[in-house]
């Protein structure tokens, strides 16, 4: 099938990003090492880059004997082979509720980034000082949407959503003592929201908030353009 670069171990969709925008990224977690090095350079080799997300630092070893080019992010956990010079556009914020959150944020920012995206980074901005969020409320209206991150009970999404008039992608992450339940109770508040404009994606999942922010960010360009 056209497209199809069948493998022993897997089958690469190299016509995605002609489909959709995106080329295929790799989900690193759980690869075997010789998996990992030939699917990275079959990808690099049709799209002339290649992301992978949940990475360890011996992944990033393994990546780089074949792609020397290849860098690592050890906040992320991203590996980064990178082609052509990107303009970034736009504007994404990211922003999470305490420090503990910024793992998960720079995941969504890095793959933002990656598909060429401009990020403002807001970091440590919890409903615990509300304050905090509240100054820095013009850098949240110069957005195209905003990505609010939090654990604990995952309040600041609501919070954003009442303040911005743009969408919020709101991630749960794993941070928090026993009765969060790994997150649970962060993703449970966010799908409970009453505030509007609000849509929640996995627990800790960094990467497919970038990657629908930056979908929002590049039709927001767009229509400016028209």
């Amino acid at each position: 099938m056209s497209g199809i670069d069948a493998m022993k171990f897997a089958e690469l969709d190299t016509d995605r990003k002609k489909r959709t925008g995106f080329p295929e990224v790799v989900f690193c977690q759980g690869k075997k090492d010789e998996f990992l090095q030939d699917i990275f350079a079959k990808l690099y080799a049709a799209n002339g880059e290649v992301l992978g997300t949940r990475a360890t630092k011996e992944q990033f070893g393994i990546v780089k004997s074949v792609l020397a080019n290849a860098e690592y992010d050890e906040v992320s956990h991203i590996i980064a082979v990178k082609g052509k010079e990107k303009k970034l556009i736009g504007n994404i914020a990211v922003c999470t509720a305490g420090t503990a959150d910024i793992p998960v944020a720079e995941e969504a920012a890095k793959t933002a980034e990656f598909f060429g995206s401009f990020v403002e980074r807001i970091y440590d901005v919890g409903v615990s000082g509300i304050h905090r969020l509240l100054s820095k409320t013009e850098l949240l209206n110069r957005a195209n949407c905003v990505v609010a991150i939090a654990g604990m009970e995952g309040a600041l999404a609501s919070v954003i959503g009442g303040l911005v008039p743009v969408p919020v992608i709101a991630v749960p992450t794993s941070v928090g003592y026993g009765a969060s339940f790994e997150g649970l109770s962060a993703l449970l508040t966010m799908i409970n929201s009453c505030a509007n404009g609000i849509s929640v994606v996995n627990i800790d999942n960094g990467y497919g908030a970038g990657y629908i922010a930056t979908q929002i960010n590049f039709l927001a360009e767009r229509g400016k353009t028209k």
